[in-house]
């Protein structure tokens, strides 16, 4: 009978913190720091938080960090401080299931392991930001600047585009043609507004005036350092165009790159896009626009930065007969230093999923004329409107707002009722957590491919 009743007391005193198992390692499998002898540790310590496991939630767990941790018998036992780029995280002492659900810096010193969330929920493993902790109460001289997650060059891909640009059709490009390397404005133009089937390698930096009209069956891909400035790329009409890889820079009266006149199966990947705001609204056009019936698109991995109007979609109320087209794919593009357009659309279907719009003075997204726009896992920072459906004369319909982060940032403006378009070609298996997109975006969008 004794020993009954000793073995229901230890089954009630397993390890818990409130109502929510914290599931520590075996006390003997941990060091004698992590038990509680380390005292005499002083000063600030890096966690190597890549190494963290998920707890579920918005919880990331680290085994062994020493000192005197807390216990079902003396919850606040421990002096753990924790740090996110010099800024102290907390409180601690946090029960578990508040760490998951909550999440915001809470964080838990149990049983030798650290349970702890980041300020903002996005996943400490993959946000690039440098965690520290103290034991004796030292507290970080400096706030430490954020540390980008280094870029890993991918190479440049020849699989299929997601989104529009592979429906009802292929975006293949340049595949099965020469490929030629260009050096020059003139070597360039004389390959991109050729009739062949072309893959156009552009290497170093060139530099001119007004724009260049892209033939059908072009791949046109940026070398490692290369950029064009002062020049834009159109496809007027044309169709089965990839554009990967290019910086293009401060292109005046034309919009960086622009697709128009019933252009079709076009994708945008990879580039990095931009101008100035120091010009005023009118001295720059756009950096990437859509208009004018063209059709099966798509937009992906771009960097657009440094423009008061990046990126349009739909040119004017009065386009009318772009109604049942414009299809365009929009997703993890990274806008910032911008003002509104992160896009601006009229009239058509445009899918905007796992984009990461920072600082926008303006709107975020717009949805005017009718047009449909579903959004999924995008991340809204610093945005006066993230979603806007009024500035021109009548509202489009949103679906999936529910989905996005809006942090710092004030309420959408959506004047209609919910959408329920959803796109017809499969994305889900694509899409990648919304409190994870500023470090993923940030990290892979632009001119990072290597070839």
């Amino acid at each position: 009978m004794n020993l009954l009743l000793l073995l229901v007391l230890l089954t009630f005193s397993k390890c818990k913190k409130g109502s929510d198992v914290a599931n520590p390692e075996n006390p003997a499998d941990l060091t004698e720091a992590a038990r509680g002898g380390a005292s005499s540790i002083t000063g600030i310590k890096t966690i190597d938080a890549t190494k963290a496991s998920s707890d579920g939630g918005f919880s990331y767990k680290v085994i062994n960090i020493p000192g005197t941790s807390d216990s079902q018998n003396s919850p606040s036992a421990s002096t753990l401080k924790v740090f996110e780029n010099g800024k102290e995280l907390g409180p601690g002492h946090a029960m578990h299931a508040d760490i998951r659900s909550k999440g915001k810096g809470l964080f838990s010193h149990w049983a030798g392991g650290l349970y702890f969330s980041a300020s903002d929920n996005t996943d400490p493993r993959t946000n690039g930001r440098t965690y520290t902790y103290s034991l004796d109460g030292s507290n970080t001289a400096t706030i430490l600047p954020p540390v980008t997650p280094p870029v890993t060059e991918q190479p440049v891909s020849g699989s299929t585009a997601i989104g529009f640009a592979s429906v009802d059709g292929k975006t293949t490009g340049g595949i099965g043609g020469q490929t030629v390397t260009v050096t020059s404005l003139s070597a360039l133009k004389t390959a991109v507004e050729s009739s062949s089937t072309l893959i156009v390698l552009v290497s170093g930096k060139i530099t001119g005036t007004g724009f260049l009209n892209v033939k059908s069956n072009k791949s046109i891909i940026g070398l490692t350092g290369s950029s064009l400035e002062g020049v834009g790329l159109m496809m007027y009409g044309s169709s089965n165009v990839i554009v990967q890889n290019m910086t293009i820079r401060n292109v005046v009266t034309y919009s960086n790159i622009i697709i128009k006149e019933g252009a079709h199966h076009i994708w945008i990947d990879h580039c990095d896009l931009s101008s100035d705001r120091n010009h005023g609204w009118d001295y720059y056009d756009g950096l990437l626009d859509v208009g004018k019936r063209a059709d099966y698109v798509t937009l992906s991995w771009n960097r657009l930065h440094d423009s008061h109007i990046p990126m349009l979609i739909g040119f004017g109320d009065e386009n009318t007969d772009d109604i049942g087209r414009l299809r365009v794919t929009v997703n993890n593009n990274y806008f910032y230093n911008v003002s509104e357009r992160q896009p601006s659309t009229r009239f058509g279907y445009m899918h905007v999923f796992n984009n990461y719009l920072q600082n926008g003075s303006g709107y975020g997204i717009g949805v005017t004329m009718g047009a449909t726009v579903r959004t999924d896992n995008n991340y809204f920072e610093n945005q006066a409107i993230p979603i806007f459906t009024e500035y021109n004369a009548k509202p489009g319909y949103v679906s999936g707002a529910e989905t996005n982060i809006y942090a710092n940032s004030k309420a959408n403006r959506i004047s209609t009722a919910a959408s329920t378009w959803v796109p017809s070609y499969e994305y889900k298996s694509q899409l990648i957590a919304a409190a994870n997109v500023p470090a993923v975006v940030s990290a892979g969008a632009g001119a990072t491919l290597k070839r």
